[in-house]
């Protein structure tokens, strides 16, 4: 990995780099927060490890400002002054872990193992996904980010392509399991029979083919997390059996009598309203109360239209850069199409369109004819506050403040454009939740 140690202390700095070299990983130093941000922009780094204390600097702050300079960056807090308030206000901002001092140099490795497959887990570009300006996206994020520590089991509800799975994996990634593996279980790609012997495994000559025993995907997912991908299709036959794991972390293989426990974390996901579901007799009333333990809502892309332009700034460096082709940003005409597109696909529509555009465009810049048709041919969006009715002014200033951030590449520009101090609109922005 490539890890950023950024501690005003040069002998500990020194220690840390020591070690974690020794243990193969790729280390820069930082003393401060401008430090910091340099190495993050230049060096990428996977994960940092911040001192809460940098002199007269506040590492809470630090955190704050690299998260801003890099969306979904892993930050591992390390300080002398452990107590829980700083721990809890160090993961309400974001941070993976919290490690006081003085630690070993073994303490420091094991945290670095646990969080190692965390860039892996939440990679192709996806972390970005974990950030948000989006009041209710960031109290998804809130929620997701508070109960992965524990092992309760975790139901992800959203339109299909919002990033459930990304948010499964951050669960995983940030879970005492962090270190096991992760494996899904695609509930609707099988017959029941087929995907009963898939997420239990089978013995052999349990059934025509079976011709060698297999562990399946609950024995492989040991000591880790099995995510359960759209569970709203899982087979009605199978649900019972589904019940047992989830309820009694029990099951049975195939062909077998003998019950097995399981060791593992479950997270579901699901694009049906299962409320619904249930009321037909498609979906177990009891199953559904025991996956709905802690339910996430992850809104459409369409309702976090301040996060759209930053996506799409963040997947266009990605897939140039993994293009190897020197496309920098978008024409305004592009990002007027990318804001009035409705993106019914969500997050993945708009993977597809970007990396689309990236290999079509023979510019430096992606122009409106870079664009798929859907996207170029949306309709403007309707505004949420109709300018002339009877509506506050508070709300004509919250729609506008909210769409100029959309449009705005920095926080500076966006400032500029309403004629306010950069200071004044982060002062509106916290007001307003925006």
């Amino acid at each position: 990995m490539k890890i950023l140690v950024v501690d005003d202390e040069s002998a500990l700095r020194r220690t840390i780099r020591t070690a974690l070299e020794s243990a193969g990983h790729r280390v820069s130093e930082a003393a401060n927060q401008t430090q910091a941000t340099q190495q993050v922009e230049l060096a990428k780094p996977d994960l940092v490890l911040l001192d809460l204390r940098l002199g007269r600097e506040s590492g809470l702050d630090v955190l704050d400002v690299l998260h801003k300079v890099s969306p979904g960056l892993g930050v591992i807090v390390i300080t002398a002054h452990a107590s829980i308030d700083t721990a809890v206000e160090a993961m309400r901002r974001g941070a993976l872990d919290y490690l006081p001092k003085p630690f070993t140099p073994k303490q420091l490795t094991d945290l670095i193992v646990r969080w190692g497959g965390r860039t892996a887990a939440e990679g192709d570009g996806e972390a970005v996904v974990l950030d948000s300006t989006e009041p209710a996206m960031r109290q998804a994020l809130e929620t997701v980010f508070t109960v992965a520590t524990s092992d309760a089991t975790v139901l992800l509800r959203g339109e299909s392509g919002t990033g459930k799975g990304v948010l499964a994996r951050a669960v995983h990634a940030r879970s005492r399991r962090a270190a096991g593996p992760f494996v899904t279980v695609h509930c609707p790609s099988l017959s029941s029979e087929l995907l009963e012997s898939e997420l239990f495994g089978h013995s052999r000559g349990a059934f025509t083919g079976a011709v060698r025993t297999t562990e399946g995907k609950v024995a492989a997912a040991a000591g880790g997390t099995l995510f359960l991908d759209e569970v709203g299709d899982l087979p009605l036959p199978l649900q019972p059996k589904l019940l047992r794991l989830v309820q009694d972390r029990a099951y049975e293989r195939v062909g077998e009598t003998t019950p097995r426990t399981a060791d593992v974390r479950i997270v579901a996901a699901t694009n049906r309203n299962l409320e619904q579901e249930v009321a037909t007799g498609r979906f177990r009333e009891d199953l559904f109360y025991r996956l709905n333990v802690i339910e996430v809502t992850v809104p459409p892309l369409r309702d976090r239209r301040a996060d759209l332009l930053p996506l799409a700034d963040h997947l266009l460096a990605q897939f140039a850069g993994r293009a190897y082709k020197p496309v920098t940003g978008f024409t305004p005409a592009a990002r007027e199409a990318l804001l009035r597109h409705r993106w019914p696909g969500n997050v993945r529509e708009l993977r597809n369109a970007i990396e689309r555009a990236v290999l079509l465009c023979r510019e430096s810049v992606i122009d409106v004819k870079d664009l798929p048709t859907p996207v170029t041919t949306a309709p403007p969006v309707a505004s949420q506050v109709a300018i002339g009715e009877e509506v506050p002014i508070g709300a004509v200033e919250i729609e506008h403040i909210r769409r100029v951030l959309a449009a705005s590449p920095t926080l500076e520009d966006a400032a500029r454009t309403l004629g306010i101090d950069p200071s004044t609109l982060y002062r509106k922005r916290k007001r307003y939740g925006l």
